[in-house]
């Protein structure tokens, strides 16, 4: 007998889900169903990202919910669009075979009008988001008086992202009497509240030990310095060819710079992030769920939700400013009982952020080391073999063609063809990682590094405050959220001149100073011709404070430059525009006459 049915499943319902692949419970499926079945209890269900909880409320409901009835019986609170589309998805495909069921998915972004439109047809189940639940209320559109169950899916989510007072007053909508489920993958102390004011003696379960994370996730980090991280980071998605990931940042313009780097040195990239459309978050989604993208890169707002099969990395370019939201992250690998790595860039300042992390999720990390240019082309080129031996031929519409290859082959050994082949589809990938540098940091040696990076730093200045450096105005700085770090990587990728032509970095607000070697100047004018950012010309002058520089003055005052960098604040979209030869300001590490292979749009 399926184990389904003997969990109290009807017939219909478990035929469905077989046919979805489902053969045996999770193990919230399994001790949930169960309780829920009775529909007599508040309940709380503590467990990860990919555990199956919507099945775990989702057959239930079904069994519960008298479909005869067209008003609202359920509602299904959940924090972001994606998952309201998915939950509502999945709940159709569980009923397939029940008649008369209806389901609404209601979130912002979206037509209201349609969504109205289906609540005046009936429906029984609404699955939301608050924001748009709240609109709705508001319009006295909707008649939650019958409503049986409330659903509060991804809980902690839905508090992270400032949801508290919409869920309070949605709650207030609905009856008293109602049994309210709640599901998170953390306990803090606002989901604790939310039990406490809405429920009456809720049965707790938890899957898995509070606030950690997933078994069948591997945790590694990377120690690398600052401007080498776009390098290292190109280098291990390298090394996994097969790599199927998502890939988070801390900012919307962080995002952005990536997946245009990433794009234009030839991967399958693109960005997820607050500042798109519906209608753009949708055509990213539907490329990467159909694996049209290999990475997607996230901000934490824009990636809740997601669910997608198979992911076989999560990538933290940036560490979560909450330690706790790394579990949410991490979650997004590894899911319906499959195995997955959540690997993290960090520098030695951040070794302390891992130990809080790894007491969180109560399993220790694997320092690994980025890996070395002769390992990633070796796993590239076994990676092509292996294609070549699983290719599927054709032998009928090839074989007229085969005489005539075999005749211009004739004289070529098998080693021959073989080499010859391998270096045909690799030469440029053999050019981009020769002489590559290794990027790995021995974070036991964090100290002696720190110093080191002091004293080049302290090197840069002694050098630039004698002759032969030019001090230029840049109208770009830290509001741009820009380090030191990332606008090095971002001049001498734009000029192509080498790190050790660049002086002192005095970054302002909303520009910087910087120096340059006399003879790099023009260079750097002529890399950063019609380029812009956010819309607005990036503009590269002399100084005209000749107090810090060893060149000359090339016209205007310090103090007229910041009043016209100061004007334009916009950073929505972090993009550049313009004749860019760089890879968005992060490359640092691998630069040399390897960029030239980028430039074809190829990784290799």
């Amino acid at each position: 007998m399926n184990p389904f049915l003997d969990l109290g499943i009807r017939h219909e319902v478990v035929n469905a889900i077989t046919e979805m692949g489902f053969e045996k419970p999770s193990p919230i499926q399994e001790k949930a169903i169960p309780v829920l079945l009775t529909g007599n209890d508040d309940f709380v269900g503590l467990a990860q990202t990919g555990t199956g909880k919507t099945a775990a409320f989702g057959l239930p409901l079904l069994e519960l919910i008298d479909f005869t009835q067209k008003h609202p019986q359920a509602l299904v609170l959940c924090p972001t669009r994606e998952l309201c589309l998915q939950i509502a998805k999945d709940l159709e495909k569980f009923a397939k075979y029940i008649d008369d069921v209806h389901v609404v998915a209601v979130y912002g972004g979206a037509n209201i009008s349609d969504q109205l439109r289906q609540i005046r047809r009936g429906v029984q189940i609404v699955v939301a988001t608050p924001g748009r639940m709240l609109d709705i209320i508001g319009r006295k559109a909707i008649d939650f008086s019958n409503v049986k169950y409330v659903v509060l899916d991804e809980a902690d989510e839905m508090l992270n992202m400032g949801f508290q007072e919409d869920i309070n007053n949605i709650l207030s909508e609905t009856p008293d009497t109602k049994k309210t489920w709640l599901f998170s993958a953390t306990m803090p102390k606002e989901v604790r509240r939310i039990a406490q004011n809405y429920m009456t003696n809720p049965q707790e379960l938890t899957v898995g030990t509070k606030n950690t994370g997933n078994a069948n996730i591997e945790h590694h980090y990377y120690v690398i310095k600052a401007r080498d991280k776009y390098a290292a980071f190109k280098r291990i998605v390298d090394y996994y060819p097969e790599i199927f990931g998502i890939v988070f940042c801390r900012t919307k313009i962080e995002t952005q710079e990536i997946a245009e780097a990433l794009v234009k040195d030839g991967y399958n990239a693109d960005s997820l992030h607050g500042d798109l459309s519906q209608q753009q978050r949708d055509k990213v989604m539907k490329r990467y769920r159909d694996r049209s993208l290999q990475l997607l890169i996230a901000t934490d707002v824009a990636a809740r939700g997601i669910d997608v099969n198979d992911v076989t990395h999560v990538i933290n370019f940036s560490l979560p400013d909450e330690v706790e939201n790394y579990t949410h992250r991490s979650g997004r690998t590894a899911r319906a009982g499959k195995t997955g790595v959540s690997l993290s860039l960090i520098n030695v300042k951040e070794l302390g952020k891992i130990r809080r992390i790894e007491k969180i999720i109560g399993k220790q990390f694997e320092k690994k080391q980025v890996p070395q240019a002769g390992e990633v082309v070796e796993k590239q080129l076994l990676a092509m073999t292996d294609k070549i031996r699983n290719a599927e031929i054709n032998e009928e519409r090839i074989a007229p063609y085969l005489p005539s290859i075999m005749e211009s082959m004739q004289d070529l050994s098998k080693e021959d063809i073989i080499t010859r082949f391998a270096s045909l589809e690799f030469n440029r990938f053999l050019d981009y990682y020769q002489n590559a540098p290794d990027l790995n940091v021995d974070a036991r040696e964090s100290d002696r590094g720190e110093r080191g990076d002091r004293g080049e730093r302290g090197e840069r200045r002694s050098r630039a405050a004698s002759n032969g450096y030019t001090r230029l105005f840049i109208n770009l700085g830290s509001v741009d959220e820009f380090s030191r770090g990332d606008m090095l990587g971002l001049i001498c990728d734009a000029a192509n001149i080498s790190g050790k032509s660049v002086g002192k970095i005095d970054m302002k607000g909303v520009f910087t100073f910087f120096e340059v070697q006399d003879a790099e100047v023009n260079k750097v004018f002529e890399g950063f011709q019609g380029t812009e950012y956010n819309g607005r010309a990036v503009r590269v002058e002399v100084s005209g404070d000749e107090s810090h520089s060893g060149g000359r003055s090339r016209g205007g005052d310090g103090g007229g430059r910041r009043r016209s960098g100061g004007g334009d604040r916009d950073r929505k979209g972090g993009s550049f525009r313009g004749d860019r030869r760089s890879s968005g300001g992060f490359g640092g590490g691998e630069r040399s006459g390897r960029r030239q292979s980028s430039s074809s749009r190829s990784r290799y």
